[in-house]
């Protein structure tokens, strides 16, 4: 804002400046007067910007020292990493072994004795045919690695009735030549209950054709091998290999382990997800265990630890779990449940 003064009034105006260079303003005030004592109509100023070239002392170019321009460099990334990389989260976020975790787990096993859950009749482990005389062990291996790739984003009863579908429907029965030589639309209708059931048609195709292809018309041995498939992750490749070759190569986290695992306080990695999860177990909990933890871990998800409103009053470990939120009024309900299934087992 400039003010200037004509004729005895002061009046102002603004001017926009351009930075890094030099604006000159000319200033162009039209007026008309009018007939009648002291009548007088001001226009609004014209402003005229002329951008002019910054002046430097020399006509050389401004040379940056390479202080300078390692400073900036440094600046620029720090600005641009403000995310800490998956590698720097885990590494944060691995806790030492936890003191109790033994009591845990013997607790947990102990509650799993006498508790079906879903994964215990219907798990991917139990969706694949034995190995017989009409079954090979590359067929065994095979229908494995596919109820594998349908159970993302689903529940163990629809994969159980989609892999039921398959064998049923597809010519020849689920082998890697059925899937290849089926019908797509016929594929698709046998899994429509899945979740992303159109892309994990497509998957599960293009798997077959690179298993018959590249694998002598088996399944790759490896977790590198399995992660190279499309539609294959990092849960599926560990669990694939303890179910269909029976190698403790990892652990399989899917949802249920990456919840139950944080709210125990086994790890920190709520944020950072299952990878970080594995990663985080991995480093302190004994490969002996790793193949038992899975099924541990998600039956007990899918009866107590539930996602939304966990059963804590119910809970088995509820005293040494951090997360446990035991109110009065469900606490005196489960006391209630306890004791009367005590009563009708002793009557």
């Amino acid at each position: 804002m400039s003010f200037y003064q004509k004729e005895g009034k002061f009046f102002s105006r603004r001017v926009n400046f351009s930075a890094m260079a030099t604006v000159s303003v000319k200033n162009e005030v039209t007026e008309r007067f009018y007939d009648g004592p002291m009548t007088r109509k001001r226009t609004r100023a014209h402003l005229k910007v002329e951008l002019e070239e910054p002046q430097f002392p020399s006509e050389q170019p401004v040379k940056i020292k390479a202080s300078d321009a390692l400073s900036i460099n440094t600046i620029k990334k720090q600005r641009s990493t403000k995310k800490m990389t998956r590698t720097q989260l885990t590494t944060k976020m691995v806790p030492s072994e936890p003191s109790n975790w033994k009591e845990v787990l013997e607790s947990l096993k102990k509650y799993r004795i006498g508790i079906t859950a879903p994964v215990d009749t219907m798990g991917c482990e139990r969706l694949a045919d034995p190995v017989s005389e009409i079954v090979t062990p590359q067929i065994s291996r095979f229908q494995t690695l596919v109820a594998l790739m349908l159970s993302s984003q689903t529940k163990d009863n629809v994969t159980a009735q989609a892999v039921h579908n398959l064998k049923e429907r597809l010519p020849g029965g689920l082998t890697i030549q059925s899937v290849i030589d089926a019908d797509k639309g016929l594929f698709d209708d046998c899994i429509s209950k899945v979740g992303f059931h159109n892309q994990k048609t497509g998957y599960i195709k293009k798997t077959a054709v690179i298993c018959k292809e590249k694998y002598n018309e088996d399944i790759p041995d490896t977790v590198e091998g399995l992660m190279s498939l499309p539609g294959v992750g990092p849960k599926m490749a560990y669990l694939c290999m303890q179910c269909a070759w029976e190698k403790n190569a990892g652990i399989g986290v899917d949802v249920h382990v990456h919840r139950i695992s944080n709210r125990l306080g086994w790890c920190k990695t709520e944020k950072a997800g299952p990878e970080a999860t594995r990663m985080a177990l991995e480093s302190w909990l004994p490969q002996e265990y790793w193949t038992e933890i899975n099924a541990l871990l998600v039956g007990f998800g899918q009866t107590k630890c539930f996602s939304r409103n966990p059963k804590c009053s119910e809970c088995p470990v509820s005293s040494l779990c951090p997360s446990a939120v035991v109110t009065k009024k469900s606490a005196v309900k489960a006391n209630k449940k306890t004791k009367s299934e005590t009563s009708f087992l002793t009557s």
